[in-house]
């Protein structure tokens, strides 16, 4: 993002050169996927020409990139909370994925997250806002099952 805000780069293989020039091991496979999930299109530059840039921002529902989604669907295998904290248990060695993909939903209730191997904890305020926060983990991972229904 860095370098495409600083500079006029309008092909694949400038990018991929001058990331490579930045120490980034890149590919041009790897590059177009890049930019098809940081959202870079082409825009004019006045003279002629197009260069890449920064897709306008998605309305307010920030929409996650299609790795961290399908990572946070895959790896996590439970939720609980206390209080004003989330726990979200995950596969081992995940938990770091996991926060990633929870820091990128920018949700305004998420204060922070802290990840250790198998576990994330999420820290949401106001604590009502916990139930909402809870059931989107719920939509958005494959394995996390609904609550019981208490019994009658």
């Amino acid at each position: 993002m860095q370098l495409v805000g600083q500079r006029v780069i309008d092909t694949q293989e400038e990018l991929a050169a001058r990331l490579q020039g930045e120490g980034c091991a890149v590919t041009q496979a790897t590059v177009s996927r890049d930019i098809r999930e940081l959202r870079l299109v082409k825009v004019p530059t006045g003279d002629g020409r197009y260069r890449y840039a920064p897709a306008e921002p998605p309305a307010p529902l920030v929409v996650l990139s299609e790795r961290l989604l399908r990572l946070f669907a895959e790896c996590v295998t439970g939720c609980d909370a206390s209080e004003n904290i989330v726990v979200l248990s995950t596969l081992a060695g995940t938990a770091q994925g996991v926060a990633e993909a929870v820091d990128a939903l920018r949700a305004p209730e998420v204060i922070g997250t802290l990840a250790g191997e198998r576990t994330v904890f999420v820290v949401v305020k106001p604590k009502r806002a916990v139930p909402r926060f809870v059931e989107r983990v719920r939509r958005l991972s494959s394995f996390v099952p609904e609550p019981p229904s208490p019994a009658r």
